[in-house]
């Protein structure tokens, strides 16, 4: 393997800094295990307990041996006692494995390293003890095996305890709400150095190019030169320097200044390489590389927290390790794509949730820029100081070079111990700040209130007191609930807020697990793990979209293009560091297919590019975009913003005009007398008559088209046209019964209903036109008035006026039809996902087309997305029955559809209430609370303003067409 490749080899492996470059010079790696969930290897194994176990049989390193077959599961609350004894599972793995030293190391000090291993580790070479039992899952450990290797082969045993005989250990590692694990779960491999070397180094690298690294030699035995060389982003020398070093040294600190370095941010991650050699006059006899960045952290009590000089805001997530098929057993490509899923919602900040993450994580975080916050486990309960003191060390150990971390969390809600607050400074000669992440008030730490899951209210109330505010944990995604429902309230309080310094949502990913024993189910430990913002494989839900625009670093707030529009928008700037000129735009003018159209949903007619404004970070400006003079001609405008690396920002879409493009191609319909006067209008706005589609045209056969007949009865009046008829009842208006000549009857009725509000009928009026039947009722009450109008093609428009009073959860109308007979639907609006009132964020419009599916939120379903619940400014929508198709066209835009019977959050009572029927066109929809503002109510009113209900300041008219038959 050339060098090239072993670079890429290493870049992709991510465990190891540049010196795994194998030559006598540098530390050389053995794998002993696999490198990771797709690349194992097969070592003999024994389960003490459970299913496949008590015979020596063989395992694949590394692993879970649950996800193997071995032993039984277990999720932590399950075994939360607070303290209590608590008879824990003598569950244990033993492992043996025979393996080689090269010939070459005969003179090296050869040491054996665990990346991971759940949970007491002890290790023997050639039967004997390589060193004390190891406590604690998530930690890099080693042993210097020198003096138990011997030539030719030699035998490695593990024995590995899956619950720790230090109850600290469990309490912090194992009590916890999520899905705790045996075996060891990373790799395990062999480092072979000279016999003086050295063993690391830990950099503070400053913002203004002050540089200082501490070196700490091994088994010096003779003066020598530590020689230090700095390299750019580029890989060229910008600095040389060096230090003596002395017989039994065993640290030693290398200092220079760099002039104007290229800082790292998260929106500029540039990283540095120093290059450490141990020479003996000019011989080199140890050399290890290591990457950085320079930057400054910072808290400024009472301020804020800043980043070289600069406040910044985390838009953060929390993340755990994991993957169904291989629990916290990974690989390079889940943590790559994972840190670009983050970077897609438009978020800067990770936390490490509950544990220190693969070393493969932390480095994508640093070459493609996430703040990261790395955190020791604890999870309500922390370790003893004494285990604990072993835990920290290995923890900033292995991650003290990374510029990303930004922050050492000290546990989790409770589980901090804070006699090792110091113990993080005593590694870190950069001093990162130590938070502590807690769940009640007044557990502060450096200035910094973490305090988990406040509202928006007691949040604001926090922010005008005196502490910087930056909670670890807020709006819990369990289900569909929290994640980007109610955020963009609380993003605007925190961007507003001068001592808010951000936050992080819980949680990335559903943690979803493949049960090996229940046929590969996968579990989500039902309402305990599925509180991510993407399924267990990373299937997008309702928050990936939303966030993706709620922290999009490029704001503008244009809901709809103003009827006078000149191409001017107005914009702001969230980026920290980024002047928006460094900024890519371009503009789209797109056409939507019609519903009984095939093929390609979208097409681009026109393009262009945007000069990008001179707008620096958190200023104001404007976009300004040279559209030609008959954009309205076309269907939508698009703008995309595209960051420094290419990758895109986010796409905002408005109509152009209205619906009313969609209703003059589909089922605008004047008299007769007023088609010349119309398509004169129409061709005035660019509009070709091509284009113009007579309502008379949508129904099939010219010939079909056929004068409205009606028959009345004492109960009931039908209209039939072009083979379609509609009966409707005399007691209030609402179908009662819908067929046609070319296919079964619709069961669509029961309809329009008020969603809210109180109706009685008191008169019916007919009146007959030219091309058109009308059935005019009126009410007292909440509807004032319903309007049937059935034209000679077949097409039915209704016409409907209403007004409900005080706060409701739903306003509009609904109509029956039984879920079991629907196919699919298509239509055009915004999408790809359901909303809510307080997520309506992320929608894009588009025709989107969607089977039928009975995905709900949190029953162990990710065929994504879901096909049921509210969807937004839907122009047409287009039913696919067993009985046929029919379809419906709205005049004016602001329509939300809701599609059957769906809850956000379950629970005792699945929340919120649905209207009656099931299919349902309103105009205002509920907002959704989260799983700790339910409460015995949909508490939504104390996460913000969007959690506000519903009202109604003034009536409302609106004018919908329906076709109850195949379009052409």
């Amino acid at each position: 393997m050339n060098l090239t490749k072993q670079l890429i080899t290493f870049i992709t492996l991510g465990f190891f800094s540049l010196a795994a470059i194998a030559n006598s010079t540098k530390k050389e790696i053995k794998y002993l295990s696999g490198t990771d969930n797709e690349n194992t290897k097969t070592w003999d194994f024994f389960c003490t307990e459970g299913r496949k176990s008590g015979e020596w049989t063989t395992i694949e390193v590394p692993s879970h041996w649950e996800q193997q077959g071995f032993g039984e599961y277990d999720y932590g609350r399950d075994y939360r006692t607070y303290g209590k004894k608590f008879n824990y599972s003598k569950e244990s793995g033993i492992y043996k494995h025979r393996f080689t030293v090269p010939e070459k190391w005969e003179k090296k000090k050869v040491f054996i390293v665990f990346e991971g291993s759940m949970t007491d580790t002890e290790v023997k070479i050639n039967g004997q003890l390589a060193g004390p039992i190891h406590q604690g899952s998530f930690y890099r450990f080693k042993y210097d095996i020198t003096d138990k290797l011997k030539a030719g082969e030699n035998e490695l045993e593990v024995k590995v305890d899956k619950w720790s005989s230090n109850h600290s250990v469990n309490r912090a590692e194992r009590y916890a709400d999520y899905w705790i694990f045996g075996g060891i779960f990373r790799p395990v491999y062999l480092e072979a150095v000279p016999q003086s070397f050295i063993e690391r180094v830990a950099i503070n690298a400053k913002a203004d190019g002050s540089f200082s690294m501490e070196t700490f030699p091994v088994n010096i035995e003779k003066k020598q030169t530590i020689v230090a060389e700095i390299f750019d982003p580029k890989g060229n020398i910008v600095k040389s320097f060096e230090s003596k070093v002395s017989k039994g040294d065993s640290l030693v600190v290398l200092s220079c200044t760099l002039e104007n370095p290229n800082t790292w941010t998260a929106e500029t991650p540039n990283r540095y390489s120093v290059k450490v050699s141990l020479k003996d006059k000019n011989t080199t006899t140890y050399e290890l590389i290591e990457k950085f960045g320079f930057r400054t952290i910072e808290i400024r009590e009472g301020d804020g927290i800043y980043l070289n000089g600069t406040k910044i805001k985390m838009k953060g997530v929390n993340r755990h390790v994991f993957w169904p098929e291989t629990g916290r057993c990974v690989n390079s490509k889940i943590d790559l794509n994972d840190v670009k899923l983050i970077k897609a919602m438009n978020m800067n900040a990770v936390r490490c949730a509950h544990y220190p993450p693969d070393k493969a994580f932390l480095n994508f975080c640093d070459s493609l820029g996430l703040y990261v916050m790395n955190e020791l486990a604890g999870w309500q309960n922390a370790y003893d100081t004494e285990s604990g003191s072993k835990l920290v060390r290995e923890l900033v150990l292995r991650d003290v070079n990374h510029p990303s971390i930004l922050f050492w969390s000290n546990g989790n809600e409770g589980g901090t111990n804070k006699e090792l607050d110091d113990n993080y400074g005593m590694y870190d000669p950069s001093k990162r700040p130590v938070i502590h992440a807690h769940h009640k008030p007044g557990n502060d730490y450096n200035g910094v209130d973490c305090n988990h899951y406040e509202n928006y209210y007691s949040s604001k109330k926090i922010l005008d007191g005196g502490l910087i505010y930056m909670p670890t944990e807020f709006l819990h995604a369990q289900d569909d609930g929290g994640g980007a429902t109610a955020l963009a309230d609380f993003w605007e309080l925190f961007w507003n807020s001068e001592r808010s310094a951000g936050g992080f949502s819980w949680v990335l990913a559903d943690e979803g697990l493949v049960r090996t024993d229940m046929d590969n189910v996968i579990d989500a430990n039902r309402v305990n793990a599925p509180d991510g913002l993407v399924g267990p494989h990373r299937e997008k839900e309702g928050s990936f979209y939303a966030m993706r625009e709620i922290y999009s670093p490029v704001k503008i707030n244009l809901n709809k293009l103003p009827e006078d529009f000149n191409g001017i928008i107005p914009l702001e700037n969230r980026y920290h560091f980024t002047n928006l000129k460094n900024i890519r735009f371009e503009w789209q003018l797109v056409n939507f297919s019609l519903p009984q159209q095939r093929g390609a949903f979208q097409k681009v007619m026109r393009t262009g590019k945007v000069e990008s404004p001179d707008v620096a970070p958190v200023e104001k400006g404007e976009l300004k975009l040279n559209l030609p003079e008959n954009y309205k001609q076309y269907d939508a405008l698009y703008l995309k913003a595209f960051d420094t690396a290419g990758d895109e920002i986010y796409t905002w879409t408005w109509k152009t005009d209205g619906n009313t493009n969609q209703v003059v191609k589909l089922v605008e319909k004047a008299l007769s007398e007023k088609e010349t006067e119309r398509l004169k209008a129409l061709k005035a706005q660019g509009i070709e008559e091509d284009n113009i589609l007579p309502i008379e045209a949508q129904a099939g056969d010219k010939n079909l088209s056929s004068e409205v007949e009606v028959i009345e009865t004492e109960e009931s009046i039908s209209i039939k046209a072009s083979g379609i008829t509609v009966e409707l009842n005399k007691k209030d208006g609402t179908i009662l019964g819908l067929k046609n000549d070319f296919g079964l009857p619709i069961p669509f009725n029961n309809g329009p209903v008020l969603v809210s509000g109180e109706v009685q009928l008191t008169g019916i009026s007919q009146e007959k036109g030219k091309d058109r039947q009308q059935i005019k009722f009126t009410y007292t009450g909440s509807l004032k008035s319903l309007t049937w109008t059935m034209y000679n093609s077949g097409w039915l428009q209704m016409d409907y006026e209403y007004q409900v009073e005080g706060e409701q959860y739903f306003n509009g109308i609904s109509f029956t039809f039984p879920e079991s007979d629907i196919i699919s639907a298509k239509w055009l609006g915004e999408g790809p996902s359901h909303i809510w009132k307080n997520r309506l964020q992320g929608g894009q419009l588009d025709v989107f087309q969607r089977l039928y599916n009975n995905v709900l939120p949190g029953d162990n379903n990710w065929q994504h997305p879901q096909f049921k619940g509210y969807f937004a400014d839907v122009s047409w929508m287009e039913f696919n029955t067993v009985y046929g198709k029919f379809t419906m066209v709205a005049q004016e835009e602001d329509l939300f559809v809701r599609l059957f019977d769906f809850y956000g959050i379950s629970g005792p009572t699945n929340y919120p209430a649905l209207p009656i029927g099931n299919i349902s066109f309103l105009d205002g929809i509920p907002p959704l609370g989260t799983k700790l503002a339910m409460g015995i109510s949909n508490d939504t009113k104390s996460l913000g303003p969007a959690g506000e209900l519903n009202t109604m300041p003034e009536p409302i008219k609106r004018t919908l067409y329906f076709y109850f038959g195949l379009l052409n």
